[in-house]
């Protein structure tokens, strides 16, 4: 308690003699005027430091909080008494009682919050030793409350972020304290903070953020640690950019120890996270800069990873990922790079070798460890790192890390495995790493994968609470399988895991293409499907059955409903366009629908039971009168070829398809999109 008294005697010596006769008169007052005055003789006895718990909760017994309620709350103070001498009584009452946790979690002390944050703020005389006691108290109160398990929880509600925030920024007296509540009221609920007070925090950033800019003593490297509990979880007001970073470039282009300059890098880090290079300048200094986070990163994970044996500081590791990865991403950027070419040139080389400490380091990786987060951390960079660059990695490392758990390798989480899939994605279009990945099994493993992942989109589990990770693992999932369709065919007529897959692409299909906005995922999955189709087709799977019918049934469907027929103005006819479902996301779909188209037509003669099968569908002779119904100036040549590879296979492999053709004026429209082969075939019997 703040408020100026006599030492407690030892409580080994017995009971405060004092203490206790001020009590007995607090149980014999008996009016107001005499419960108040024993009341301040007690708060002058004891401090609540200098207590036991025991003699605490007899001053609570005798008090209770009937009378600190009415001090609390009471506007009218004995004659020539201050008016604040009540408040400042009652809430010394409470400090001591909040000593004890049990009280300090009690409603009556958490119904008191919204006043007693009314109190940091309120306006006097910034000399009054009262006041100060008071204010001092009133933190005591509050701190004691957000130590409890629910507290931090009821301070938010109560209004106390928004008052610490405006007593922080007014610099009156207990600021420093105002500012240690909040770090702590943010490290343990920072959603539940930003919610309820986003302008007074953004404030109070804007505010450490000119500080940091501004100092030039110890005080900017406090700030370097404060500042990352003061980044809103979602982007960092662009008017704090200039100040944050004009004080971290003078903290890091300074010879500087580790313990001064490991915070500024996880305060970039920060940054780096929240607003990827926005916070960055653009110009010669800001590439400067860039160039200097990067290559320090890259020097402290060197450090820490080469040497086998030393301690690993992860969080300060993890932060220079963050910066690496921040690197990758500008090198990679054609357009408004914030790095010139050599510049990107000495980047990469030094990320080269940083990444080669990570792949040491995750090969030296014992079992226990692998599912660490500071190992999922390494896992990702690298993966970052093989989706742009594979250069570095000596055919040694790529098998030593194929993660496959048929080797005596290092095998990794599946979460793990979806930060490498991009790497994958481009390490199975190049013949040498390929190679690798397959003798060490990593398509098994990968189908295994898959189809794990697929299982938390079946029809059982939420999908509207799936992380958007998940879909886009499948689909880089399905890239990967079709990188190996087309540049290891033998694989997979070979390997029993891709039987499998196939099975749960078939059965799959048909709810997928029903899904709204899972379009993208559906032309994924009938693309590779049809394209393993060609490859496996003498499998009994294929042969007519139930899944095998009802997945081209929805192929057929994706592929027919990507284009309509749209009228224009002034004009009679209509043009081929997009139909509204496809049109925004056809630069990545595009692609795909043609590939399945190529996949379907080769389909056609491999399946005798497809012909017919697609004839009952009637996708022929719609196509048909889609065409006869738009102007063929608007049907693109890769369109008109892509239609009539379809038509063409369909009508050799089946007479009544060829009959129902000419009767949808099969013949006809060929002629008007210059189709020849459709045309001879048509012509013939």
């Amino acid at each position: 308690m703040a408020s100026d008294c006599e030492p407690a005697l030892n409580q080994a010596e017995g009971r405060n003699p004092t203490l206790e006769r001020y009590l007995g008169a607090l149980r014999e007052a008996k009016n107001d005027s005499e419960q108040f005055a024993a009341l301040l003789l007690v708060t002058k006895a004891v401090k609540a430091g200098d207590i036991d718990a025991k003699t605490r909760r007899r001053i609570f017994d005798a008090v209770g909080f009937t009378f600190p309620n009415r001090l609390l709350t009471s506007k009218e103070a004995p004659d020539g008494c201050p008016d604040h001498v009540l408040r400042a009584l009652g809430v010394a009452l409470l400090a001591c009682f909040c000593s004890d946790p049990e009280l300090a979690a009690h409603p009556q002390v958490l119904n008191k919050i919204p006043i007693l944050s009314t109190f940091l703020t309120a306006r006097g005389d910034p000399d009054d030793a009262a006041r100060r006691s008071m204010i001092d108290d009133t933190y005591q109160c509050l701190t004691a409350v957000a130590g409890t398990p629910r507290g931090p929880r009821h301070l938010i509600a109560g209004g106390t972020v928004s008052a610490l925030c405006q007593a922080y920024l007014g610099h009156g007296y207990g600021f420093d304290q105002a500012l240690a509540l909040l770090v702590g009221l943010l490290a343990a609920a920072e959603t539940q903070c930003w919610k309820e007070a986003e302008p007074d925090l953004l404030a109070v950033l804007r505010g450490l953020s000119e500080d940091f800019q501004k100092a030039e003593d110890a005080s900017k490297f406090e700030l370097c640690q404060l500042l990352p509990l003061f980044l809103p979880p979602t982007t960092v007001p662009p008017e704090c950019y200039r100040d944050l970073q004009a004080g971290l470039a003078r903290i890091l282009g300074s010879k500087l120890s580790s313990w001064q300059r490991n915070p500024a890098l996880k305060l970039a880090a920060r940054l780096a996270h929240a607003c990827g290079s926005d916070w960055i300048p653009a110009g010669s200094s800001g590439s400067k800069f860039l160039a200097l986070l990067v290559n320090l990163a890259c020097v402290e994970v060197r450090l820490a990873l080469e040497e086998t044996g030393t301690e690993v500081k992860e969080d300060v590791v993890t932060a220079c990922y963050a910066l690496m990865e921040l690197g990758i991403q500008e090198c990679t950027r054609c357009e408004q790079s914030l790095l010139k070419e050599p510049q990107k040139v000495q980047l990469v080389s030094v990320m080269k070798e940083a990444i080669g400490a990570v792949i040491h380091y995750l090969l030296q990786v014992g079992s226990e460890k692998q599912k660490e987060p500071f190992v999922f951390a390494s896992v990702r960079i690298l993966g970052a790192w093989l989706a742009e660059e594979t250069s570095s990695l000596r055919k040694e490392q790529v098998a030593n890390l194929a993660i496959s758990p048929t080797t005596p390798g290092p095998t990794w989480p599946g979460d793990a495995l979806r930060l490498l899939l991009p790497g994958w994605c481009h390490l199975t279009v190049e013949d040498g790493p390929r190679e690798i990945l397959i003798k060490e099994g990593a398509p098994s493993l990968l189908c295994k994968y898959f189809l794990q992942q697929w299982e938390l989109t079946s029809p059982g589990h939420d999908t509207s609470v799936l992380p958007d990770s998940v879909e886009i693992g499948l689909q880089t999932c399905c890239h990967i399988f079709l990188n190996l369709v087309v540049t290891a065919p033998g694989l997979i007529k070979r390997d029993a895991c891709f039987t499998s897959l196939m099975n749960t692409l078939m059965t799959s299909l048909p709810a997928l293409v029903q899904q709204q906005g899972r379009l993208l995922l559906a032309a994924n999955v009938a693309t590779l499907g049809l394209l393993m189709a060609r490859l496996l087709s003498t499998s009994p799977a294929l042969q007519g059955t139930p899944a095998s019918r009802g997945f081209f049934a929805a192929a057929i469907l994706f592929l027919s409903q990507s284009h309509v027929a749209r009228a224009t103005p002034g004009s009679d006819q209509a043009v081929l366009a997009l139909s509204p479902e496809y049109e925004g996301i056809w630069a990545d779909l595009q692609e795909l629908w043609f590939l399945g188209m190529q996949a379907f037509t080769g389909c056609v003669p491999l399946l005798p039971w497809l012909a017919p099968a697609a004839l009952r569908s009637r996708w022929p002779q719609e196509l048909l009168q889609l065409l006869g119904s738009v102007s063929p100036n608007s049907v693109k040549p890769e369109m008109v070829a892509a239609y009539q590879g379809v038509l063409v296979e369909l009508a050799r492999a089946n007479r009544l398809c060829r009959e129902a053709m000419r009767l949808q004026a099969g013949e006809e429209t060929a002629s008007h999109y210059r189709m020849a082969a459709l045309e001879q075939c048509l012509s013939e019997p």
